[in-house]
């Protein structure tokens, strides 16, 4: 077997974990909650100096919440258990800066149990969001703080039940003491994968995903899983060796064509780490009254680059100060949910006729014969992820008035779940994969 053949059939077995096919397959869509002592002060990044006593949700309703996001269709929920101002909305032992200095039923709440017992009620799975910057320790900048640091992370692990996601950042800032702080991310890993080993971690380089590169919910065209090693050294290393001798520098994790063959070719080693799309349903992270939320053609269409686009979709929704979610936004989120589901509710290939043809290792057709002309508005297409991600490219073709039509899509990289908007009205289709990384390995073929 050629060098050339030997690397492109080992990057095409490069697998994800069971946390990352779990995340990818049972929870691809999942909220995130912004609050704190910014949902008070109308600000986005607090200082760490706020007094503990602006934080007074009155209204706090944490079943709201999650009924709100259920009806979007998201599986799991995210919390600002501390954001980068310091202050911990649950009854930690670590630092005064917290909830129970706070008015909120007089110093004994708990946001972060009231919101983890809310899903468990509701079925939601829960995680929570820990800001590794801290504007408010003291010994931010010294190793004392990442011993602070592994406290608090021990105490959500341990005291709230199972977590299906820690989220991180890499935003470090000066602690009050003029310093920044060296963060020890691989004791902290080893904390969650102790306390909870079936949570999946979201940090920018990894070790279950990886960010995409903005805030905007912005999606790749080409989106790839399977990427340099390098980039994400938290992940593990699956294949050994360069294809081609060459530099990396100057690729980066939310670069357009991060996975393609040109950039895998001269990579240490390859290993499977999915994106995460992040965006707020508003144009901020934190609650500001006189905003409004996104329109549902921006939020679908984030919802097709991303759940249907070979990453996974965490929506930020603020809640208000008197602690509950805006009508406004959990009209949108209805609307969404809506949306999702009339679009993506009859598979048209339910009855069709299925044929495959191989044309080599890395080219094949499949063949849809739906018996009748039908209205398609949506192809989708499934990898058998859990063997690796292979499909580089591929194009789909309808069958109009028994003519093949002669305007071709091209399209890239399926992985976990692709869906292509295209409108169509056929009594056939093709989906022609014209090439991959060994035998592409198709588990599924759907048109609404």
């Amino acid at each position: 077997m050629s060098d050339f053949k030997c690397f492109l059939e080992n990057a095409g077995k490069v697998k994800p974990s069971e946390r990352q096919l779990r995340r990818l397959r049972e929870t691809p869509f999942y909220a995130f909650f912004h609050f704190g002592p910014n949902t008070f002060t109308d600000k986005e990044w607090g200082n760490g100096q706020e007094d503990p006593a602006v934080f007074n949700p009155t209204e706090l309703d944490c079943n709201q919440w999650v009924e709100a996001i259920k009806t979007a269709g998201m599986k799991g929920a995210v919390i600002t258990a501390k954001h980068h101002d310091g202050f911990c909305l649950w009854q930690t032992e670590t630092t005064a800066h917290s909830i129970k200095n706070s008015p909120y039923k007089n110093g004994k709440g708990d946001i972060v149990k009231e919101l983890s017992d809310a899903c468990r009620r509701a079925g939601i799975s829960f995680g929570f969001y820990l800001s590794p910057w801290d504007r408010n320790a003291s010994c931010y900048g010294t190793e004392e703080y990442n011993d602070l640091y592994r406290a608090q992370l021990t105490e959500l692990l341990t005291g709230y039940g199972e977590v299906f996601h820690v989220w991180f950042d890499g935003a470090c800032g000066e602690g009050p003491n003029g310093k920044k702080q060296a963060y020890d991310f691989d004791s902290y890993i080893e904390l969650v994968r102790k306390y909870q080993p079936n949570a999946t971690i979201f940090k920018d380089d990894g070790p279950d995903l990886r960010w995409c590169g903005n805030e905007s919910g912005s999606a790749r065209s080409s989106e790839w899983a399977v990427v340099p090693y390098e980039l994400c050294p938290f992940c593990k290393k699956q294949t050994q060796g360069a294809l081609i001798e060459g530099s990396l520098d100057g690729i980066y994790n939310c670069d357009c064509d991060l996975g393609t063959l040109e950039n895998i070719a001269c990579a240490s080693g390859l290993c499977f780490a999915p994106s995460e799309i992040d965006m707020s349903i508003r144009p901020g992270w934190f609650y500001h009254a006189e905003e409004e939320p996104h329109s549902l053609e921006r939020l679908f269409k984030t919802y097709l680059n991303s759940v249907g686009g070979n990453t996974t979709f965490n929506l930020n929704i603020p809640p208000m100060p008197n602690g509950k979610l805006d009508e406004r936004d959990v009209k949108r989120l209805k609307e969404l949910g809506e949306k999702i589901e009339t679009s993506f509710k009859t598979n048209l290939c339910e009855n069709a006729k299925i044929s495959r043809t191989d044309f080599g290792d890395y080219q094949s057709e499949y063949l849809v014969e739906l018996g009748e002309e039908k209205e398609i508005s949506y192809f989708e297409i499934m990898e058998n992820i859990a063997e690796g991600q292979r499909v580089s490219s591929f194009r789909i073709i309808c069958r109009v008035d028994g003519h093949w039509e002669k305007s071709i899509d091209n399209y890239t990289t399926v992985g976990s779940r692709r869906i292509c908007e295209k409108h169509s009205k056929c009594d056939a289709f093709k989906l022609i994969i014209t090439s991959s990384r060994g035998r592409a390995d198709i588990e599924k073929i759907a048109a609404y």
